[in-house]
């Protein structure tokens, strides 16, 4: 029986005003092992699931990663074969870290290598943006970096951002979870000219930020009036542990994509003091917590056969 590997990383998404065009992918990881079964096998999928929220996930068909898998099949026109599916949990669920779309390219990549590669990576790219509805996490997903993404659903320019290697991404990680179609639920439907424009700038200069490390162009790039004003409420502490990362040396922090994880951007030198100050802030508030210190993942998804 041939076996492989898949590994996603984790991606956080938006970082502040880049609203569902950007992402970056951090080192830490989902990993899939997919076995392929005796066409005689009557079950056509069989998944087991590893890690501390394991109760948490489906294991039948309608499993995302089954689901993704499916999709490459329907797309080149033949039937999958039965496979069997091991889900190694690293990325906490449904805490706005991209778990979902580490599942929809841990799934294409699968079926694409399971079928002999028909598909090109643009392919899979654009599949997965139309599975997951958006780009911000299913990119960087699967290239790695930071990624902005602008296009609509049958044509995407993809670009990525320099991160300058001194800029450290601190995650804090609340044990409750935020689905985020309740997230996206609080957004309003209209915004003001004068909020359209204050996005505008703060991304374009989060972009040079990002590229230079320069602190003082982050702490006003960080900012948001899109969507960030309207998901704090879902967050208890939020406003606390903002300031207490920035009391520990972070430049700034926003959601972590639909929440409730929350990310500080710092220096090397401050990077565990914000992560502590940030842990001690929800303990305050009576939410356990924890917090990485990350890098950017600049590999995105590796298939290892």
């Amino acid at each position: 029986m041939t076996t492989f590997t898949v590994t996603v990383p984790a991606t956080t998404a938006n970082i502040g005003p880049g609203f569902d065009c950007l992402g970056a992918a951090l080192t830490l990881y989902n990993q899939f092992t997919f076995t392929l079964l005796p066409a005689t096998t009557a079950n056509p999928v069989s998944i087991s699931v590893k890690g501390t929220e394991s109760a948490k996930v489906s294991q039948g068909a309608d499993n995302l990663i089954y689901t993704s898998f499916l999709q490459v099949y329907q797309k080149i026109g033949q039937n999958p074969p039965p496979i069997a599916i091991e889900i190694g949990l690293g990325v906490p669920l449904a805490r706005g870290l991209g778990s979902s779309a580490t599942a929809i390219i841990g799934g294409l990549l699968a079926a694409n290598q399971c079928a002999g590669n028909p598909l090109s990576m643009g392919e899979i790219e654009a599949l997965a943006i139309a599975l997951e509805g958006h780009p911000d996490n299913v990119v960087p997903a699967l290239r790695g970096n930071c990624q902005l993404s602008a296009g609509d659903s049958t044509n995407w320019a993809i670009c990525q951002v320099f991160w300058q290697k001194n800029l450290i991404p601190v995650l804090g990680i609340p044990d409750f979870e935020l689905a985020t179609a309740k997230a996206r639920a609080v957004l309003p439907e209209k915004i003001s000219r004068q909020e359209a424009i204050f996005n505008i700038s703060r991304l374009g200069l989060l972009l040079r930020g990002l590229e230079t490390g320069n602190g003082d162009w982050l702490r006003i790039a960080l900012e948001d009036k899109l969507h960030q004003p309207y998901r704090q409420s879902l967050i208890p502490g939020y406003e606390k542990v903002k300031k207490a990362a920035i009391n520990g040396g972070a430049y700034g922090m926003v959601i972590s994509g639909a929440g409730p994880s929350l990310l500080a951007l710092t220096n090397p030198e401050n990077a565990q003091k914000t992560a502590t100050e940030m842990t001690n802030a929800w303990e305050e508030v009576g939410i356990n917590s924890s917090a990485k210190i990350l890098a950017l993942d600049t590999l995105g998804a590796q298939v290892n056969c």
